[in-house]
């Protein structure tokens, strides 16, 4: 009774008692939908509609698995969009496709790939096109802090999504922890993926995204402070640093790296990272590539620098590094290990540095008149212009042969107590 006022005309048994014929046929319920009967029997559920004057046929399922009462529910459904203008195949299309997102997105994850077109894919794909632009290590430094800072709040985030307040949501940490160098940093690069995706947002990659949510966030991070790293200055406080230095009773791999630092006086990081190929004690040179500046960097060896590379050369000679990690995993001494000797000392950071090696010598060469040029090229603090720099090598490298030595002397003569006695270069 119901069904004929609905104007619903088929039954259960009508439909299950429906057979093949030798062309297909409906077995018709209400107005344009139907039970398509196939000539090999299957039986469809369709739907003949018409919306912005377009004749359209819409599949809703294979009896038996869907029965009657389901297949008009579902006519039902979609009558209802079709009578506020709306094209019920567009919505099966928009659910199909975000299926297919879901399983794609599911398949990347599981094969570790970042989820299309969100943040960490387009910070990935802009890490890989800057790689040849910069030093591995320096690169491997990005990758590390969007690992441990960026991606695990808005990695998987669509990148067009990203606002302002989850920009600073990644930085607010470090900021409250004064780690205000690494904010900056991460700041300026999660800025340079968001242009990066900016500029190859063709074809509605990336969202189509066209704005930076980064730049209202730059002001928000405070000014970093000039930190300068501690060192000893006066040649009395220095001597007892030297005399502690060769009391260390540490690895001889860690006593060797101590001794050497305050005659080299380069940065921490590329002491540890000395390879016996750069190193030629019959030059007495240890020549190699500055990351930082990068340049090929020339190392004048005192006689007294010589002497640690020698007996450190019985030990470590065979392998690549000079100070090879104690765990003997083919990498260098570990960047903490010179700072932890120096605290073993007594030393904290606050008053003496690894890299405080270097004010030390800066320090005293300078007031025993040495050439501030040769003084800086010896630093490695290079000038811009590569001309002048490449002249500056080839005009100071003497000099610094006899600075480096007489620098050796100066040391030794402080660490066995020697009467201080301010040297001039015009005395060698």
């Amino acid at each position: 009774m119901n069904e004929r006022k609905d104007n619903l005309i088929a039954s259960d048994a009508t439909i299950r008692n429906a057979k093949a014929k030798d062309k297909p046929y409906r077995v018709k319920d209400a107005k344009g939908f139907y039970l398509l009967i196939n000539i090999d029997s299957s039986k469809w559920w369709r739907l003949d509609y018409a919306i912005n004057d377009k004749r359209k046929t819409l599949s809703l399922g294979v009896y038996p698995a869907i029965g009657l009462s389901e297949a008009r529910e579902k006519f039902k459904d979609a009558q209802a969009l079709i009578k506020q203008g709306i094209d019920p195949s567009d919505i099966r299309k928009v659910a199909k496709a975000e299926k297919a997102a879901a399983i794609d997105m599911k398949n990347r994850i599981d094969a570790g790939f970042p989820i299309k077109d969100s943040f960490k894919d387009a910070a990935l794909t802009w890490l890989g096109s800057i790689a040849h632009t910069v030093q591995p290590v320096t690169h491997e430094k990005k990758t590390t802090r969007f690992e441990l800072h960026v991606f695990p709040l808005i990695g998987n985030k669509p990148i067009k999504e990203i606002k302002s307040h989850e920009v600073f949501s990644v930085l607010q940490p470090l900021i409250d922890k004064m780690q205000l160098e690494t904010a900056h940093r991460i700041h300026a690069e999660i800025s340079s993926v968001f242009c990066y995706a900016i500029a190859h947002a063709k074809n509605g990659k990336y969202g189509g995204i066209d704005y930076d949510p980064a730049q209202a966030v730059a002001k928000q991070i405070p000014a970093q402070k000039v930190k300068h790293r501690a060192a000893l200055t006066e040649p009395r406080e220095v001597a007892q640093l030297l005399r502690n230095i060769y009391s260390y009773q540490g690895t001889f791999v860690v006593q060797c790296a101590l001794r050497l630092s305050p005659l080299l006086f380069q940065r921490p990081g590329e002491i540890r990272q000395m390879e016996w190929k750069d190193v030629d004690l019959v030059a007495k040179e240890w020549r190699y590539f500055v990351t930082k500046t990068e340049v090929l960097h020339i190392v004048p060896l005192s006689a007294q620098a010589i002497t640690i590379l020698e007996e450190i050369k019985q030990l470590t000679g065979t392998g690549r590094y000079v100070f090879p990690s104690i765990r003997g995993n083919g990498r260098p001494m570990s960047n903490g290990t010179i700072i932890a000797a120096l605290k073993t000392l007594g030393y904290s950071s606050d008053v003496m540095t690894a890299h405080g090696f270097r004010t030390t010598a800066s320090t005293l060469l300078n007031e025993q008149g040495w050439s501030p040029d040769a003084i800086e090229r010896q630093l490695c603090h290079m000038p811009k212009d590569e001309v002048r720099a490449a002249y500056n090598r080839a005009q100071y490298l003497q000099e610094r042969r006899r600075m480096m030595q007489s620098w050796g002397d100066y040391l030794d003569s402080l660490k066995n107590g020697a009467v201080i006695i301010p040297l001039s270069k015009t005395a060698n």
